[in-house]
């Protein structure tokens, strides 16, 4: 007889489905898309407000044009006339160190920058200013900082209000805005992206940073479904996807009813 392994996400009996504890049907229509994951993730069921903020995180990273690499992956394979499922599995496999890492990466920094602050009894900025100057003598960048399109990225000051909103406003937050203000003092211009937002409010919250790169994922799929359907549906078989070579075609400027 073979050994019994043992899982803590989510038991399956007879006409029943508990996740974490909590009955599935009634955790149905009551909580959040965000307060499911969070729960999933983290074993707890959190209050609204962080739920809010989840959904946040994930709608922030929903998509991002047809540049990214997960995208060019998925399209590139859907032009074959691959599934739905294996093209938005290659467009998954793209999302690593280099695109979405950031995220994991930027989280780490910042615990590294706010633990020498704490133990060598110095402010952020300074903490900061020390730890930059140290990685950059052995060629290590911070991640989460600055954008190859965006001066000000639109999701971050939206993601630290939700996160004061939440209570979740925290150490690693003040962090990263320490951070941005020591390179601008330095006379670089290079402001938190949404990737160092979501890595500094996902440590705040107490997610563990090798799980990080899991929300983008989880954010990015829907994206992904889309490209690859309208590469299906619009365009040629096996053509070449080019980058830079899209023009977009889709709705105006619209705004959320008041």
């Amino acid at each position: 007889m073979s050994e019994m392994w043992q899982t803590a996400i989510t038991e399956i009996e007879p006409n029943s489905v508990r996740v974490r504890g909590y009955d599935i049907a009634e955790l149905m229509g009551r909580v959040s898309f965000g307060q499911a994951v969070f729960l999933i993730l983290r074993g707890d069921l959190p209050d609204e407000a962080t739920g809010k903020l989840m959904e946040a995180i994930i709608v922030s990273s929903i998509d991002h044009g047809a540049t990214p690499p997960s995208v060019m992956a998925a399209r590139t394979l859907a032009s074959t006339g691959a599934t739905l499922s294996a093209s938005v599995g290659a467009g998954i496999m793209s999302i690593n160190a280099h695109h979405g890492g950031a995220i994991t990466n930027c989280a780490k920094q910042l615990g590294a920058i706010s633990d020498r602050a704490s133990h060598e009894h110095c402010s952020l900025e300074d903490a900061a200013a020390k730890q930059l100057a140290d990685w950059k003598k052995v060629g290590t960048r911070m991640s989460g900082f600055g954008h190859r399109i965006h001066s000000a990225d639109p999701r971050t000051a939206r993601l630290f209000e939700l996160a004061r909103e939440a209570g979740a406003f925290g150490d690693h937050c003040r962090t990263a805005e320490a951070t941005e203000a020591v390179f601008k003092a330095g006379g670089k211009s290079l402001p938190i992206n949404v990737d160092g937002a979501i890595g500094a409010v996902l440590a705040d919250l107490g997610f563990e940073p090798e799980v990080m790169n899991g929300l983008f994922m989880i954010a990015r799929v829907p994206g992904l479904i889309a490209h690859v359907r309208e590469e299906q549906t619009r365009m040629k078989p096996m053509r070449e996807v080019v980058p830079g070579g899209h023009l977009y075609d889709g709705p105006g400027k619209r705004s959320l009813p008041t």
